[in-house]
């Protein structure tokens, strides 16, 4: 039997994960996942990992509908109100994508800048402001807050176990930060899975995620990889027309609660 092994949320786009035991899923996948980012106070441009590795130093905490705590070594503990989605908007771009959200206010920003050592604001975004997903992949109508691409990525606990294999070392599942990890299938498994269920709850699966250099970046401490594992050898085996594929990125197609332990049924 597959089941549900993990369960993560990422409040803050490239900040620290949240291992969860249960969730929501709301319109944009786990609910309060990737609701705020980081972006460059001038251009308005996306801020990750791939930029300042320091961000896996950040914690962010979602705390209801109602406020993000953020904290960091040598930083007081902030608390941030969740903005009105409507007033004092900012126009942020993430990939090929515009648009215009709230700012989260000068408190926040000077947090950030002051810890990253760049000025940067903070900016967040509610159901009604979201992105469209990819329409190659989706309905129209699906959304999708400030993911790369996609509400919710899987991975199943085989692919990684054989990844760490070939690389001589066991492996972080956060290097690829998932939302769900898959337990009881075959490593890459989930290359060929194109609808699941959990919990009573169907998704599609809608495309394998392409990896980047962050896969490199230790998710504790954040210092790279010198021998750029383990994107050096998912190169030798996962790679397809210039991408490495690891992971499988999902739309899920109701709302409902997930808890740990869940078993996992393949429908197609």
């Amino acid at each position: 039997m597959f089941r549900l092994s993990g369960l993560y949320r990422y409040p803050l786009k490239s900040g620290a994960a949240e291992p969860l035991q249960n969730t929501q899923l709301d319109s944009l996948g786990v609910q309060g996942d990737r609701r705020w980012m980081v972006v460059d106070a001038q251009s308005g441009r996306f801020i990750t990992q791939r930029l300042l590795s320091q961000m896996n130093q950040i914690t962010a905490r979602w705390r209801s509908s109602a406020e993000l705590l953020l904290s960091a070594p040598g930083m007081a503990d902030l608390a941030v109100a969740v903005p009105p989605a409507s007033e004092n908007l900012r126009g942020v771009h993430i990939w090929h994508d515009s648009l215009r959200v709230p700012d989260a206010g000068d408190d926040a920003a000077q947090w950030l800048s002051q810890f990253l050592q760049r000025d940067c604001r903070l900016v967040y975004v509610a159901p009604e402001g979201a992105r469209q997903i990819d329409p190659v992949y989706a309905q129209i109508g699906q959304k999708v807050a400030f993911p790369d691409g996609f509400p919710l990525l899987l991975i199943g606990q085989a692919s990684l176990d054989d990844l760490s294999r070939r690389v001589g070392r066991e492996l972080e599942m956060l290097r690829f930060r998932p939302n769900l990890v898959v337990e009881g299938s075959d490593a890459y498994a989930e290359d060929s899975w194109k609808r699941i269920a959990i919990g009573g709850i169907e998704f599609k699966v809608a495309k394998g995620c392409s990896r980047c250099i962050m896969t490199t970046l230790d998710p504790v401490t954040g210092e790279r990889s010198a021998d750029r594992e383990p994107l050096a050898t998912l190169k030798t085996y996962r790679q397809i027309e210039g991408d490495v594929f690891f992971g499988q990125n999902l739309i899920a197609l109701s709302s409902g609660t997930l808890d740990l332990g869940m078993p996992v049924e393949v429908l197609e």
